[in-house]
This record gives C-alpha cells, sequence and structure tokens, in this order.
C-alpha cells in the first residue's frame, strides 16, 4: 500500500499521465515477481558498470512478451 503510494507520486512528478500509472500499478499487482526479477537484472547489470537507463530499456525489451501479456 505505501510502495504504491510511492511509486504513484514518483511517476507523478515525472509527468506521468494518471492512467498509465494506474495501468503500470495493476500490471505489478498482477505479476510482482516479474517485476523483482527486471529489477535484480537491472541492478546487476549497474553494478557492473553500465548505464541504467540503457540496461533498464534492454532489460524491458527481454521481458517485453510477459509486460505485454501483463498490459493488455
Amino acid at each position: 500500500m505505501f510502495q504504491d503510494f510511492l511509486l504513484k507520486k514518483m511517476l507523478k512528478s515525472q509527468g506521468v499521465p494518471e492512467a498509465q500509472i494506474e495501468m503500470v500499478l495493476g500490471a505489478m499487482k498482477k505479476n510482482p515477481e516479474l517485476f523483482k526479477q527486471i529489477a535484480v537484472e537491472i541492478e546487476a547489470k549497474v553494478k557492473a558498470g553500465a548505464d541504467k537507463q540503457t540496461v533498464a530499456m534492454s532489460v524491458m525489451q527481454a521481458h517485453a512478451t510477459e509486460l505485454q501479456g501483463l498490459l493488455s
């Protein structure tokens, strides 16, 4: 609950529309393990010295089919 509030507030501060925020939160509630796995992969690659934004995009692309299933 509190994590949802913080995430929602952060996304709002970055200018993400409310509808997209709700879509992301819904997807995270459907499969939290997927998002934990994505976060672990991103963190490991960033610790290895890669650029965070580049790594995030590549990891998200690697999980694209799973993410599309959650968001549709």
